[in-house]
């Protein structure tokens, strides 16, 4: 089962390729989710990424992202770096993105604020041709004379995206917008463009203690939905709840109100979330349940996040006086973090 499985990815590899890679802990992952969450919070900001997709599979996908932002008070703006690469199958195919990120705060009242932002990044895209074996390649001592071989390769491409999110101090919602201008990735000098990428995302933070007590506990239901192509749309929809520093979460991936051609319902995963949360540190852990027709051959998918955030200098605190940001609603608490 697992050889005609890898059989079937070889074949899609490249319609995949035109996907982008997701992450199921989304909201561990903010400047990859949405470049309006650039510099949302008052402290600098570093994230850290990883993502190991079918892992029973010959040749799993694996995903990394990592991002650094902080928030300019004095500019009342949010800069960034992003980081990804993903890698799938066993030519190495693989596609890595590196992002400069801005947004704009606007506070709309005392309790609302606006959050543009846009991203501006570099690609490059392709397979490694050493790990390719042909069929004459077998009589040649492993050197193939396939003149259509040297057209394979990498291509670099530009790559711009936008976004917003709109929050206060308990709610928050979204929209991105990523490879606005459909850049082109084929390696065979076809017309191949990646699709545009919109995400709806928000979510709300419901304490569930009147007062404020040593170990606050809440729950945060969230959302995301993401449509790219003409095919492609996937709905996530889930609950974590938190009593500091811990932090467990059940989630669905799939469309319940959309049936297939089989008159089956589209249905990927349930996604458990164990998180725990310290003073700075945050560190998340999730794991797949396949419940699409590939079920347990392809070993579900793992995830860990790392979220670092330090004070930014001292000189800061004059400034903010001036003008009082409100952080977006966080997956935990922090002392004074809302002063």
């Amino acid at each position: 089962m697992k050889k005609i499985i890898a059989i079937i990815f070889l074949f899609t590899g490249f319609n995949a390729a035109a996907q982008d890679p997701h992450f199921s802990q989304y909201y561990q992952a903010p400047l990859f989710l949405n470049p309006g969450f650039t510099g949302i919070t008052p402290q600098q900001r570093v994230v850290l990424n990883h993502r190991i997709q079918w892992p029973s599979l010959p040749q799993a996908f694996t995903t990394y992202s990592a991002s650094y932002d902080i928030f300019v008070n004095e500019l009342r703006s949010g800069f960034g770096v992003l980081f990804t690469t993903d890698k799938m199958g066993s030519a190495g195919w693989r596609s890595t993105t590196a992002s400069l990120l801005y947004s704009y705060k606007v506070k709309l009242t005392s309790k609302l604020v606006f959050s543009p932002g846009i991203s501006f990044g570099y690609g490059v895209n392709g397979l490694d041709r050493t790990k390719l074996r042909m069929g004459d390649g077998l009589e040649y001592d492993g050197t193939s004379l396939d003149p259509e071989l040297n057209k394979l390769g990498k291509d670099g491409y530009l790559d711009f995206g936008s976004g917003f999110v709109l929050y206060s101090k308990n709610i928050w919602l979204g929209a991105s917008f990523s490879h606005i201008n459909r850049p082109e990735l084929s390696v065979l000098g076809e017309d191949s463009r990646l699709p545009m990428k919109t995400s709806i995302h928000g979510g709300v933070k419901l304490s569930l203690h009147g007062a404020k007590t040593s170990r606050p506990s809440y729950l945060t239901p969230s959302f995301i939905y993401k449509m790219q192509g003409p095919t492609f749309s996937q709905l996530d929809l889930g609950i974590n709840y938190h009593i500091d520093p811990i932090s467990v979460g059940l989630w669905y991936r799939g469309k319940p109100f959309q049936k297939s051609v089989a008159n089956t319902v589209e249905q990927d995963a349930f996604i458990i979330f164990l998180g725990l949360y310290f003073k700075n540190l945050t560190v998340g852990y999730s794991y797949d349940f396949t419940i699409s027709k590939l079920q347990t051959a392809s070993g579900g998918a793992h995830e860990i996040s790392i979220v670092y955030e330090f004070s930014s200098h001292r000189s800061d605190k004059k400034n903010k006086k001036k003008y009082k940001l409100i952080p977006c609603p966080s997956f935990n608490s922090k002392e004074g973090f809302w002063n």
